[in-house]
């Protein structure tokens, strides 16, 4: 789409007088993207255009858990008609401010941060959602879909021969670590199956609560990003992250829960939970790196960024060995 289209659309729907407006090459979704664009008053939007299916509740419920007084989100703005999106030939065109920052694998988060993101979980965990916006949120199922796929992996890993480095090198790392991956796939399912038959309370969760998500802006304000997939689950699909090695690990896990439980508040843990969401998204990890490894499209060098990314998760005081030090540590 033309930049002159875009900037008409901002125009017309925002009453937005766009002078400059620049591609930003970022996300990995293929059917989003990103601009900056500058008004003559100089003031930033973040432009976003989405294609294809468009699931609203990642911009209702934001703005929603905004007017509740979470200011740690970002909300859309309004159209000039109080719309939360526009269109512009078959997308979807969404607007935001600017937010001039950086994430938590760019910068550290000071104290008072982990703090404040602890005290924003807390206030979207009690959020009580209208139905209108939660009939549309999706509720945890415990899926066996990513262990599934893993188990796949293993079995073409056996089976077949590789010509390609990058995925030889995959293959003869899973070979070393294949009962080790087996055995977490059959414990974080034997977990499902306990979660499942003992029915946890559900709560809103934004469930990808990572240093990528997380944004301390220019003027030291912390924002959670990235509402494209919020579920109904047990609070732990969210409390996993802190102490779980999602941060860069610069802190110690005890750190990082100490200084976020001390914004969230006291709580109890489920232990069979926590458990289960810290093994589920390494096996989530695991699989989608190895369907990455595989493809036929994907370029060489994306390629061996994800096996880097898959390895690191077996690396000493990493995601693996801090979620089995964590169980251990609750028996």
């Amino acid at each position: 789409m033309s930049d002159e289209k875009i900037i008409a659309c901002l125009r017309d729907d925002f009453r937005l007088n766009i002078t400059r407006l620049v591609f930003l090459p970022i996300g990995a979704d293929v059917n989003t993207a990103v601009y900056r664009a500058i008004a003559d008053d100089e003031s930033a939007y973040f432009a976003k255009l989405r294609s294809g299916i468009f699931d609203e509740t990642a911009i209702t419920l934001p703005k929603f858990l905004t007017e509740l007084g979470i200011q740690e989100i970002i909300a859309p703005l309004l159209t000039k008609t109080a719309q939360l999106f526009t269109t512009v030939d078959s997308f979807k065109l969404i607007l935001y401010p600017f937010v001039d920052g950086r994430n938590g694998y760019e910068t550290d988060l000071a104290d008072h941060h982990w703090r404040e993101l602890g005290s924003a979980l807390k206030r979207i965990h009690s959020a009580e959602i209208p139905s209108t916006v939660a009939n549309h949120i999706q509720r945890e199922t415990f899926s066996p879909q990513w262990r599934e796929s893993v188990k796949k992996s293993l079995g073409r890993i056996e089976t077949d021969t590789f010509d390609d480095p990058i995925a030889t090198d995959l293959a003869d790392f899973i070979k070393v670590k294949r009962a080790e991956i087996s055995r977490l796939v059959e414990h974080t399912e034997q977990l499902a199956q306990a979660l499942i038959a003992h029915s946890p309370h559900f709560v809103l969760c934004h469930s990808d609560i990572h240093a990528g998500n997380v944004l301390i802006d220019s003027n030291d304000r912390l924002c959670i990003i990235d509402w494209d997939n919020p579920i109904f689950a047990p609070k732990e699909r969210d409390l996993m992250y802190a102490g779980g090695a999602q941060f860069g690990s610069k802190r110690t896990p005890q750190a990082e829960e100490k200084l976020f439980y001390e914004g969230y508040g006291p709580t109890e843990i489920d232990p069979i939970a926590m458990a289960y969401y810290r093994y589920e998204r390494i096996i989530d990890d695991i699989a989608v790196e190895c369907e990455a490894i595989f493809s036929t499209t994907m370029n060489d060098a994306d390629r061996a960024q994800e096996l880097i990314y898959l390895k690191s998760n077996f690396l000493p005081n990493n995601t693996l060995a801090i979620a089995y030090h964590a169980e251990e540590n609750q028996r």
